[in-house]
């Protein structure tokens, strides 16, 4: 009998025969050699009111009018915050984790054989029934979007979000191939998400790799934007590092550093109202100056206190009734970096962002090493949902990889293990991917009139008996620019506004308004803007 191994250290690095020695940074990463640094970017002015909809700390009312002339934004752009995991190396996602079935969606259940090559033996297949119930003990609904009941990204979700949390979330996944171990893959949709209209008060993208996409995987050509090209950061000392409020509310409270700085404006509009610069351009560059006093203004009356930003001074976040505690905090690198993603991006300092987790191409020839791995990215993604939560924001969070693996149905009966098959190699007709929208209004509701139709809307496309996707089952099943594109669409829709997706998105291949319509999970959940 083969000596079982102990399952791998979650940040241990993953070197395999049949692949070729790392040489890019993306290989580093997806071989988990390299962190993927974290994602962090604006949060919003949201984090200093116990309600983040009301409206934010003002400056004097003689300056506040200012303000608002300046252009100068105190929050997003009223869009739903977007969350991306980009899980390099090619992380299982159906299957064992996210049900996917056939042609009648997650609960068409697919063979014997195929779901033994998503890891799961006959005596764990969502088609068991137990004689008891009646019903799969399998399965798990508690997302809305089915789970394996021993997914390990459900066991992290579970783990980080209560129980009203889950109930206000729903999700959908999305059967599509990509390459294997790749970056050149076009999975990332963050700059399709700030073209639909997503933006921060502080910047518009962030990513957690210093990338033109910000994460592991590429951005689509067509939609890279050089001028909002994602901010990297991957700790939270950056995130406090963004705004430089100067030297004064170091010397002064906040309060009276804010009154200073007003003061200086009302003098310097006084003086320049009684000179004329002989330029031209005269109330032009009267109006930058002012601009300029008032920017400083607010930007001490906003970010003087450094709890503001600071994502381990946020008590929803770290401490005794935070989502992580004290020493998950300090020990754990990924919970400190998905911490400064979801305090900026989801109180709307920036418009997306994307967290990139390596270490995920884990055929190892075990079970337990992708186990553990799953579990701690599972954990980020329900910290990401249980701050929304805590914030009163909704959220949609996206997850992908770059490609899949299968097992060849050995079993791995260890204690990570627990009875479920080996992944022994790559494989790319088994990738999938899926999104999860909390909604704090309640759940969201998907598109059909029955449940038979729901369920179509709930699995985008289908997976062969043999758990292959279907290729001809969508536009995104063989193209990771639709599959952006079909995620894109989706957020969109979130808003309302599926109806301006070809204006946008000229040249799309999604097809006419039926198809995108087929390709659409959940009714809007907003009318246009966060609020209204």
């Amino acid at each position: 009998m083969a000596k079982r191994r102990k399952p791998l250290h979650p940040d241990a690095p993953l070197l395999f025969g049949d692949h070729s020695r790392p040489m890019t940074r993306r290989d580093f990463i997806s071989a988990g050699l390299m962190k993927g640094a974290g994602v962090v970017a604006g949060a919003s002015i949201f984090s200093m009111f116990s309600n983040p909809r009301d409206a934010m700390a003002a400056l004097s009312p003689d300056l506040e009018t200012l303000r608002q002339s300046c252009g100068i934004a105190v929050q997003g752009a009223g869009k739903i915050p977007f969350i991306c995991f980009d899980l390099a190396g090619g992380a299982n996602i159906a299957g064992s984790n996210v049900l996917v079935g056939g042609r009648g969606g997650q609960m068409d259940f697919l063979s014997s054989a195929g779901y033994s090559k998503l890891g799961l033996p006959g005596d764990m297949t969502p088609a068991v029934t137990n004689p008891d119930t009646g019903t799969s003990d399998f399965i798990n609904t508690d997302l809305g979007l089915a789970f394996h009941s021993d997914s390990q990204f459900l066991a992290g979700i579970m783990e980080k979000t209560s129980a009203g949390t889950r109930a206000a979330i729903n999700g959908a996944v999305i059967p599509a191939r990509s390459e294997n171990d790749t970056g050149n893959n076009p999975h990332n949709p963050m700059y399709g998400i700030a073209r639909a209209g997503a933006d921060g008060s502080l910047m518009s993208l962030i990513g957690s790799r210093s990338s033109d996409s910000g994460g592991n995987s590429m951005a689509p050509a067509a939609l890279i934007d050089p001028q909002i090209r994602p901010t990297k950061i991957d700790r939270p000392s950056d995130v406090t590092g963004l705004v430089d409020v100067g030297d004064l509310v170091g010397l002064l409270d906040q309060a009276d550093a804010v009154a200073v700085m007003e003061s200086i404006q009302r003098i310097s509009d006084r003086k320049l109202g009684r000179i004329n610069t002989q330029v031209t351009t005269d109330e032009v560059i009267k109006e930058m100056v002012n601009c300029g006093y008032v920017k400083s203004a607010d930007l001490a009356d906003r970010f003087g206190d450094p709890s503001t930003l600071d994502p381990a001074l946020d008590p929803d976040i770290v401490g005794p009734g935070g989502i992580f505690t004290i020493d998950e905090f300090d020990s754990e690198a990924e919970f400190r970096k998905t911490a400064s993603v979801m305090k900026l991006a989801i109180n709307g300092f920036a418009g997306a962002g994307t967290i990139t987790m390596g270490g995920f191409d884990y055929h190892t020839g075990d079970r337990a090493t992708g186990e553990i791995r799953d579990l701690r990215a599972g954990r980020c993604m329900g910290a990401c949902l249980e701050y929304a939560a805590r914030r009163g924001m909704p959220l949609m969070l996206y997850v992908f990889s770059d490609g899949s693996v299968a097992s060849n149905g050995r079993i791995d009966d260890s204690v990570e293990g627990r009875g479920k098959g080996e992944w022994t190699g790559d494989n790319q007709s088994t990738a999938a991917s899926f999104f999860l929208v909390y909604n704090p209004n309640g759940r969201a509701v998907l598109m059909g009139g029955s449940p038979e139709a729901q369920a179509l809307h709930q699995q985008i496309g289908y997976m062969r008996p043999d758990a292959s996707v279907e290729t001809a089952g969508t536009p995104a099943a063989n193209n990771v620019n639709l599959l952006v594109e079909s995620v894109v669409l989706n957020y969109m829709a979130l808003h309302g506004e599926q109806g301006n997706f070809a204006s946008q998105f000229p040249g799309h291949g999604l097809g006419n308004a039926s198809l995108m319509d087929s390709l659409t999970a959940f009714t809007p959940i907003v009318n246009g803007t966060i609020g209204s």
